[in-house]
């Protein structure tokens, strides 16, 4: 298959990576010192699955130089999805369809409102990766694998082309009844401890076991099942218990992305998890005071962040 991965961060660069071992054409889209990088020297994957060196690496920053190609793969952060969908489109013939595995429940409806959503896959990546240096991804926890699905919960021949692809390229992939309750499945993860961790900044192993900030999460988790339900999400009964199962398996010094972001001093994702949860619990008459306060803690360091304000 002809790919373009859009983002070249701990997924694209991974998943990506993969492929391109496995012989597919694949183009990564990527900016600034981490590209400069990959040109130079290639992209390296250093993982817990097996060092691999891509030498030499397909990267660009500009997608024009690209052209049409059978998939593309979105990576990038949520809150780059209205620049990346308009940018994307010389990369976009008739039958290119477009995979979002960005975090956050509104990502797909974004990139379908520019793009049409016949275009769109979902997809939920499950993995602990990230730019280790310019040019370097490290993989340091989690099977390596991919959620897809059509939109529509039917099954397809691009949807099993590309579980193929990736199959035979050595990740492991999940094709669901359905990819949106997948993706909330995630989201519920996500926002159940990644936000408490940027204002606490400690890891998870010490938020799941101290007294004060465990019941925080069980107030994230029951906040974001109850807006998914008014949204009409069917997450298994049982899904608060299952995602406490998940959170206690992960390695207790983990950290999430939306964490890491914002005490590197990066824009983050915040708007797209806990932001969400409360806009959309709003919408549907769902209070969500936790969530709330999480982002009202957050928002100085994310204006600073962006360069609005300073201190």
């Amino acid at each position: 298959m002809k790919i373009a991965v859009y983002g070249t961060g701990g997924v694209g660069g991974y998943f990506g990576g993969r492929l391109a071992e496995a012989g597919h054409s694949v183009t990564f889209i990527a900016r600034g010192d981490h590209l400069q990088a990959i040109r130079k020297q290639g992209l390296r994957i250093e993982s817990i699955k097996g060092d691999f060196h891509l030498q030499p690496a397909q990267a660009t920053d500009d997608p024009a130089q690209v052209g049409p190609v059978d998939a593309v793969l979105v990576c990038v952060k949520s809150w780059q999805v209205a620049e990346v969908a308009e940018a994307m489109r010389p990369m976009v013939a008739d039958d290119t369809f477009v995979v979002s595995l960005l975090n956050g429940v509104e990502s797909v409806d974004q990139l379908a409102a520019v793009l049409g959503r016949e275009r769109l896959l979902g997809g939920v990546a499950k993995i602990f990766s990230f730019i280790g240096e310019p040019g370097v991804i490290r993989h340091i926890g989690h099977e390596p694998t991919l959620t897809l699905g059509e939109l529509d919960g039917v099954a397809s021949g691009r949807l099993q082309r590309l579980a193929d692809a990736l199959e035979t390229s050595g990740v492991k992939v999940e094709l669901p009844q359905s990819i949106q309750v997948e993706i909330w499945k995630k989201f519920l993860l996500t926002t159940g401890w990644g936000g408490l961790g940027a204002i606490s900044r400690a890891p998870v192993g010490v938020l799941r076991e101290e007294p004060a900030t465990r019941p925080l999460i069980e107030a994230c988790l029951r906040e974001t099942e109850a807006v998914a339900r008014a949204a009409g999400i069917a997450l298994p009964q049982d899904i608060v218990e299952r995602t406490w199962a998940f959170i206690h398996s992960l390695e207790p010094a983990g950290t999430s992305s939306l964490q890491r972001d914002i005490a590197a001093n990066r824009p983050s994702e915040i708007d797209a998890w806990n932001g969400a949860v409360v806009r959309i619990g709003q919408k549907y008459g769902v209070p969500t005071p936790t969530h709330d306060l999480i982002v009202r803690a957050l928002v100085p360091l994310e204006r600073r962040a962006r360069g609005e304000i300073d201190f």
